[in-house]
């Protein structure tokens, strides 16, 4: 897949999350064989006010390139400001998000909301584009209330105003992250614009990306949630989209050889005491599923040691191993 002039490996891309895609997460899913990685989103604001928090997310590695970091605003010139700043880092592509659907956000006239005018939209994305010379792409969500449909009209107004892809959640705001997202939104934002469409949402599985381009026609597929916990389904996706065979799921010691690296480049990244704090939602996800996981996490939430943390993960390692044949046959 090609976006702009940047050509992708593959069409598998990680979604921009919030508190999850950051440096360490990133490498792991580019291991895993990702086309593209999504930091997390930045406030455009804080970039042109200098907030040393936000720089702080833009820290980047050549080995996890092309990445894409996606700003969130309101405000055009603000958002053109924003991306000059991102563009003077080590960043392939620059997202512009038009689907967060956090309340602090929204009531800003940010993220989601924007489905709701169209005309700052394009504003926005004109001069985004007309700021930089890296692709720039828009992420979406299939409206802001439910049963009022807006994506393919932005689509097609935001390809108009330059942008290089569009990727499109198949969720309204209000739904947030509740039932299932309806597909045949993207399906239409294809049809509607000549530029790469990503579709987005409930991509769980290998077989959810296939099914997901055969019934839309989307381009690549992006995958967010479906790899809390699971980075393997990355290589899995890549594998099933190209016709190879799909690798087999990681045994217990694969997955714990994962886990003791993520947490040990995550304390490396920002230090024992915060990296254990961030390493727990993930370590959540990973054993989500294992017997006896609900144990294992209350004393994880009570650890605050990294050498008490690689104890308990030996420990529990060992555990699992003497059940792991029946254990994966029903994972």
């Amino acid at each position: 897949m090609r976006i702009g002039h940047i050509n992708l490996e593959n069409p598998v891309v990680l979604a921009p999350m919030a508190g999850v895609t950051d440096l360490p997460f990133r490498l792991i899913i580019k291991e895993q064989g990702c086309g593209l990685v999504c930091g997390e989103m930045v406030s455009a604001q804080a970039l042109v006010y200098g907030n040393r928090n936000t720089f702080s997310m833009l820290t980047i590695d050549p080995r996890e390139r092309p990445v894409s970091i996606q700003l969130f605003g309101s405000d055009p010139e603000t958002m053109a400001r924003a991306a000059a700043i991102l563009a003077t880092y080590p960043v392939d592509l620059i997202d512009l998000n038009l689907g967060c659907p956090v309340p602090k956000v929204v009531k800003n006239g940010e993220g989601a909301a924007l489905l709701t005018d169209p005309a700052r939209v394009v504003r926005i994305v004109r001069a985004v584009t007309a700021e930089v010379d890296c692709p720039v792409t828009v992420k979406m969500r299939r409206g802001f209330t439910e049963g009022e449909e807006v994506a393919p009209e932005i689509a097609v107004l935001c390809a108009e105003a330059k942008a290089a892809a569009i990727a499109v959640h198949g969720r309204y705001r209000e739904q947030y992250y509740s039932g299932k997202a309806d597909w045949t939104v993207i399906k239409k934002v294809k049809d509607a614009v000549a530029i790469p469409v990503i579709g987005n949402g409930d991509i769980f599985t290998a077989d959810d990306a296939v099914r997901m381009r055969a019934e839309t026609g989307c381009d690549g597929v992006m995958i967010g949630r479906g790899v809390q916990g699971n980075p393997w389904l990355v290589r899995e996706t890549v594998a099933a989209l190209s016709g190879a065979p799909v690798p087999s799921p990681p045994t217990v010691e694969e997955r714990f050889v994962l886990i003791r690296r993520h947490l040990t480049d995550q304390i490396e990244f920002i230090g024992e005491e915060q990296g254990i704090k961030e390493m727990r939602k993930h370590l959540t996800w990973y054993l989500k599923g294992f017997p006896g996981a609900a144990r294992a996490r209350q004393r994880i939430n009570e650890i605050t040691s990294q050498k008490a943390l690689y104890d308990l993960l030996d420990e529990y390692e060992t555990e699992l191993k003497q059940i792991e044949t029946p254990w994966l046959s029903i994972k």
